[in-house]
C-alpha cells in the first residue's frame, strides 16, 4: 500500500519536476521568510500543509492580479515576482507538500493529522484548478508561451496531489485488513 502511494502522491512530482530544467534561470527561493519560518515551527503535518496550501493560493491570486495589471502593493512580499514565477513556486510548494505526505506514510507513528492535512490538500487543490484555468485562459489570450506551459504543468501537478488526497481519504476512512 505504501508503495501505491508513493506512486500516486510523488510520482506525478518526479515526473513533471523532470521539467524545472526548462526554466532557464536559477530559482528564486519559491517560499517567503515568514512562509519558511512557519514551515520550521508547525511540524505537525496538518498545520504544514496548511500554510504551504495558503502560500500557493497567495501565488495563484498574486498571479492573476499581475496578469489582469493589478500592481501590486508596496512591500508586498512577492511584490518582485513574475507571473512566471509564482506559478513555478505553486508547482515547487505542491511539489514539497507532497513529498511532507509521502514522508508521513512512510513513518506510521508520525500520521497523526494526516487526514487533516489530505483534507486541506483535496480542497486546496480543487480551488487551484479553477483558479489555474483562468490563468491558462489569461496565458493564451495574452500569447504568453511559457507561461501557458507552467500553467499546463501546474494543472498536471494539481491533478496528480488532487488524486493523490482523494486516494489517501478513500484509505484512511476504509477499515483496516
Amino acid at each position: 500500500m505504501v508503495h501505491r502511494i508513493f506512486f500516486i502522491l510523488v510520482f506525478p512530482a518526479i515526473l513533471t519536476g523532470l521539467s524545472a530544467f526548462a526554466f532557464s534561470l536559477p530559482e528564486k527561493e519559491f517560499l517567503t521568510e515568514k512562509e519558511i519560518n512557519a514551515i520550521r515551527e508547525n511540524r505537525e503535518i496538518a498545520n504544514r500543509v496548511r500554510i504551504y496550501m495558503e502560500a500557493a493560493a497567495l501565488r495563484l491570486k498574486s498571479a492573476e492580479e499581475r496578469l489582469t495589471g493589478k500592481e501590486p502593493a508596496q512591500g508586498d512580499p512577492l511584490e518582485f515576482f513574475t507571473p512566471e514565477e509564482m506559478l513555478e513556486g505553486y508547482y515547487r510548494i505542491l511539489k514539497s507538500v507532497m513529498f511532507n505526505l509521502d514522508e508521513v506514510y512512510q513513518n506510521p507513528r508520525r500520521n497523526d493529522g494526516l487526514t487533516a492535512a489530505l483534507k486541506t490538500l483535496k480542497g486546496g487543490t480543487e480551488k487551484a484548478g479553477d483558479q489555474l484555468e483562468i490563468l491558462k485562459k489569461i496565458a493564451e489570450d495574452q500569447k504568453k508561451e511559457r507561461l501557458w506551459n507552467i500553467v499546463n504543468q501546474a494543472i498536471d501537478i494539481t491533478d496528480g496531489a488532487h488524486e493523490g488526497a482523494e486516494y489517501g481519504l478513500s484509505k484512511q476512512s476504509s477499515p483496516k485488513k
